[in-house]
């Protein structure tokens, strides 16, 4: 009885592979079955093209599936262009033109700047060169004048030593003359003795004097 219930128990085990191998079967079978679709209807394509077969792409039984995916293909790019990428673009753009535009205005402000220092610089070299020219002008007129001022004190006092030295001359020569008189007169006094005798000294000097005047 333990062995026939035993071999009982072991028969389902033993036929239970066999129930599902049709359904192993049918599987299999199945994408025998789609290939074979598959080449059906290309080979029907290629009938109906005289038996030449065509590019996929080119095939006129799928220009509607293509021209759907065309459709959705652009509409999706457009999108993604419209929402996505031309946003950034634009805003990459106008960040650089805003920059750009700041570097311009910083550098006119600058050059702004730099005009006007060459200006105030250009104003204050006249300015220091007039001013300059005034002081040396002042400075040669005031030489000028001082060199004038000593020029008229020296040619002012060589004129009064010149004067003097003439009235010294002057006297000097009138005192030499007076004393050419009296040495005349004595010397003629001396010789008159000497020739008749003894002479007054006022009758020589007349006879000097008389004599110095011819």
């Amino acid at each position: 009885m333990a062995t026939e219930a035993t071999a009982q128990e072991a028969a389902p085990a033993v036929t239970a592979p066999a129930a599902t191998a049709p359904a192993a079967t049918e599987s299999t079978t199945a994408p025998v079955a789609h290939d074979a679709a598959a080449t059906d209807t290309t080979h029907a394509t290629t009938e109906a093209h005289g038996g030449k077969e065509v590019f996929p792409p080119f095939d006129p039984a799928t220009f509607g599936s293509q021209l759907l995916w065309l459709a959705i293909t652009f509409g999706a790019l457009y999108i993604l262009m419209s929402r996505v990428a031309l946003p950034r673009i634009g805003g990459i753009l106008e960040d650089r033109k805003s920059r750009i535009d700041g570097d311009l205005a910083a550098a006119d402000a600058s050059r702004q700047q730099t005009d006007a220092a060459i200006a105030a610089y250009e104003a204050a070299l006249a300015s220091a060169k007039a001013k300059a020219n005034a002081i040396a002008q002042e400075s040669r007129d005031a030489n000028a004048a001082e060199l004038a001022g000593k020029r008229t004190a020296i040619e002012t006092e060589l004129s009064g030593k010149v004067t003097q030295a003439e009235a010294r001359i002057q006297a000097t020569k009138q005192a030499a003359l007076t004393h050419v008189d009296e040495i005349a007169s004595e010397t003629a006094q001396a010789v008159v003795s000497q020739l008749i005798g003894d002479v007054s000294p006022d009758t020589v000097k007349a006879a000097v004097a008389k004599a110095s005047k011819e």
